[in-house]
């Protein structure tokens, strides 16, 4: 059976099984090729909150979310779902309830460093977002594995397995030419309500995903450099 049709069962407690490992070693040349050329592309992306409605393939999403599932997490586990929003409906439910929440933050809830922080960044309750873009993705977190039985068992490492994913995620969508927004309203119950998730998956990220419109601002933001957020031992 190939890989691509080999389907996932829980392995807890299963012994250990391996399988030989010998991915061809890419030429010094081309590997400094691609990675300088990675690091130019990646430079390039930014936080887009201003989509045009302009329609993405889907399958692109569908094979974003596949590369996302690549990363690593702890145990193996894979704790993560990303949920595709399609319904214009529910997703009008996700921007209301966002809005809402986010407008007790920008009223006070989120404290004056905090506001002061964002300030840079011309944020406000308003996430026209969460609608106008073509996709939207909601990432959830599974806090712990949950039979069909009912059984439970825990998962580790959660948050840092789905971070992971994430960061995978937005530069799978970014290489593929597609511009995408982290927004993690507070608090998010709502979101496991208004999509019907089960009671183990708490709600991580919301992801906006299209083509920046026509208008597309961002923020006049620089980035740390090389030696600022590097060092050397």
């Amino acid at each position: 059976m190939s890989p691509e049709t080999r389907q996932w069962t829980p392995a807890h407690g299963a012994p250990y099984r391996p399988v030989a490992y010998r991915p061809a070693r890419m030429p010094s040349a081309q590997s400094l090729a691609r990675a300088a050329e990675l690091r130019a592309r990646m430079d390039e992306r930014r936080t887009v909150r201003h989509f045009s409605p302009d329609p993405v393939p889907e399958q692109v999403i569908r094979d974003a979310i596949a590369c996302a599932a690549t990363a690593p997490s702890g145990a193996h586990q894979q704790p993560w779902t990303f949920v595709l929003v399609k319904d214009p409906a529910v997703r009008e439910q996700i921007r209301a309830a966002a809005e809402q929440e986010e407008q007790l933050s920008y009223d006070g809830r989120l404290g004056d460093e905090w506001l002061a922080a964002l300030r840079p960044l011309g944020t406000d309750a308003v996430k026209t977002h969460l609608t106008d873009a073509p996709a939207l993705l909601v990432v959830f977190q599974q806090r712990y594995w949950l039979g069909p039985d009912g059984v439970k068992r825990k998962h580790y490492y959660v948050d840092e397995s789905v971070g992971i994913a994430v960061g995978m995620l937005l530069t799978a969508l970014h290489l593929s030419g597609l511009a995408a927004l982290v927004h993690t309203p507070s608090p998010m119950r709502f979101l496991s309500h208004v999509l019907h998730r089960p009671e183990n998956e708490k709600a991580f990220a919301v992801v906006p995903v299209g083509y920046p419109s026509d208008d597309c601002e961002v923020p006049d933001l620089i980035r740390k450099s090389l030696d600022q957020v590097m060092t050397e031992v």
